[in-house]
């Protein structure tokens, strides 16, 4: 939609998106696109195309404030970010490739039951605040590892960053909720400006809508952080399961609606 015929209430509802998606994203230490996108969708007028790229740009300065609002109390492992960061980079690149050939309802079951098998894990763990990452042979291939994992699900699905980043450096690497959150939001900023560079070559990003959305989320995404500080780990690491069980939700629907000719009857 040309911006001069973009109703005022489209301005509007793009804050109302940056300022819901970075608490989310500081609460959780996810990009926000599972909250971006689907806003935009409904209430953005944008098409979903645009929407996911859209929802990528506007994650560079969330991510960033994100960043900075858990690495002042020290909550950021950046060798670990960037470990992660360099799995995700080629990770996405394996995605893109897929895309053509793998079903995409293939991949959405894969990380359906994943999504499931993690969630049901978090409810029954409790991390312990102050742990960081030890930093070992393995624990190195392991990090590059879950970044491909999630580089992949981006490059397929758009689904990836902290939903997948968090919980594995929990439950894989014995990581504080904290310090896995401002891992991940940190690791997110390299993949976000890369894809975002792609999106602009390509012209799936709205760049007015990005910048509204994006600099509105970086006034609650300190907020989100300080409450996840706030929060009794056990909580914390409910309220993420819980967002998981959420995003698995959206998945299934996203599955059922592809699967679904348009016309049929509910």
């Amino acid at each position: 939609m040309p911006i001069q015929s973009r109703p005022k209430r489209r301005y509007l509802a793009f804050i109302a998106i940056g300022l819901i998606a970075g608490f989310m994203s500081g609460l959780f230490g996810v990009g926000g696109g599972i909250v971006i996108v689907p806003l935009l969708l409904a209430f953005g007028g944008l098409e979903r195309k645009l929407a996911s790229g859209t929802s990528l740009a506007a994650i560079v300065p969330t991510s960033a404030v994100g960043v900075v609002a858990y690495a002042i109390p020290g909550n950021v492992d950046v060798l670990a970010a960037l470990l992660l960061a360099a799995g995700s980079v080629v990770g996405a690149q394996i995605g893109a490739l897929l895309l053509s050939r793998l079903p995409t309802s293939v991949v959405r079951i894969i990380f359906m039951v994943f999504a499931l098998a993690v969630a049901v894990q978090l409810f029954l763990t409790v991390p312990e605040r102050g742990d960081g990452i030890e930093l070992d042979g393995w624990t190195i291939a392991g990090l590059v590892v879950v970044g491909l994992f999630t580089g992949v699900l981006a490059g397929i699905i758009g689904i990836g960053g902290g939903v997948v980043v968090v919980p594995a450096l929990i439950l894989l690497f014995e990581s504080s909720d904290l310090v896995a959150k401002g891992t991940s939001m940190l690791m997110m900023v390299p993949t976000a400006i890369s894809g975002t560079i792609g999106n602009l070559v390509r012209k799936n990003v709205d760049l007015v809508a990005a910048a509204i959305v994006g600099l509105s989320a970086c006034l609650t995404t300190a907020l989100g952080a300080l409450t996840a500080a706030a929060l009794d780990p056990r909580a914390a690491t409910i309220l993420f399961a819980i967002f998981l069980l959420a995003v698995l939700v959206k998945t299934a629907i996203e599955a059922w609606k592809a699967r679904t000719p348009k016309g049929d009857a509910a």
